[in-house]
């Protein structure tokens, strides 16, 4: 019998942290108060009911806050443990000598099969060419050397320093996390779009479909402000190039994880059901080796096969 697989939902950008075991002081800005306090796996589940093009939650890849190893090993060991999250994004200094060892550490630790990528905030570095410094291109080296890809977080203002990431790493694959952040509250995207068709001139850069909701007016934002960026990210990149995440619970601030699916599947009509597949489950399938339904549908027909 030939396993067919149901359609699926990714969430390729959420956030976790529990406050007691670990503070985020970033939470401290009285503009993020309503999202201070700790989000759990079981909070994202009772969130996000809002299906994408008939498609519910299946699986989601959590993403590291901190510039901290710690909260990287709890995110890894909550993955081996929580069925939701198949792949996280951690941290590690990029800059430290010891970043091989340190890559080495995590990757054999425990939960270290779930680490698939790295990010650092590069958004709040004021040196305009930190991805391009020596010691960051030794640490990107490292962790392109042990089949990790890399997460981009950058203001749209930084945007070129991205575009000279991916011209000196072709061989290391990157997503550019929320799209580059374009200023759509301020409403002028034309140097935002002139750098991001220059970055998606790079074949190994994806781009998540996140974030954005928190770039418009938090409390006045509709369809309509988004859709503009969407359509240059669609032109741009193809359907094959970008991949649905939440920004969960940050998304919180501007309307939520529903409001947001709610969001995207709007912004999905009159896509093909190929094209739709791609942005909610294929491009972040591929990109961070997550397993495939069928693969899982595998694993558990073993299981039952040799459970008396």
């Amino acid at each position: 019998m030939t396993f067919t697989p149901a359609p699926v939902l990714i969430d390729a950008h959420h956030h976790l942290w529990d406050l007691d075991q670990r503070p985020q002081p970033w939470l401290n800005d009285p503009t993020v108060a309503s999202i201070r306090r700790t989000f759990t796996p079981g909070d994202l589940r009772t969130a996000a009911t809002q299906p994408i093009a008939g498609r519910r939650l299946h699986g989601t890849v959590a993403v590291q806050c901190l510039p901290d190893v710690p909260e990287t090993e709890d995110l890894l060991t909550l993955a081996e443990q929580e069925p939701l999250i198949e792949a996280v994004v951690g941290w590690a200094d990029l800059t430290s000598p010891g970043i091989g060892d340190l890559l080495d550490g995590l990757l054999a630790g425990p939960g270290g099969t779930y680490l698939r990528s790295l990010r650092h905030l590069v958004q709040g570095e004021t040196d305009p060419e930190w991805l391009q410094r020596p010691d960051v291109e030794r640490g990107l080296a490292a962790a392109r050397d042990r089949g990790l890809c890399y997460d981009v977080l950058v203001r749209s203002h930084q945007l070129d320093q991205a575009i000279r990431l991916a011209e000196r790493f072709p061989d290391l694959p990157q997503v550019l996390d929320h799209a580059g952040k374009p200023p759509i509250a301020d409403g002028d995207l034309a140097d935002w779009e002139r750098h991001m068709c220059l970055l998606a001139a790079h074949p190994h850069v994806v781009c998540k479909v996140s974030g954005l909701i928190t770039e418009a007016d938090h409390e006045r934002w509709a369809v309509d402000d988004i859709r503009p960026v969407w359509e240059l990210l669609l032109s741009a990149f193809g359907p094959d190039r970008l991949m649905f995440g939440s920004d969960w619970p940050v998304a919180n601030l501007a309307g939520g994880w529903n409001r947001w699916a709610a969001t995207v599947d709007e912004l999905l009509d009159g896509c093909s059901d190929t094209d739709i597949h791609a942005v909610l489950a294929g491009t972040a399938t591929t990109f961070y080796r997550l397993p495939s339904v069928s693969e899982q549908a595998d694993v558990a027909a073993d299981s039952a096969t040799h459970t008396i």
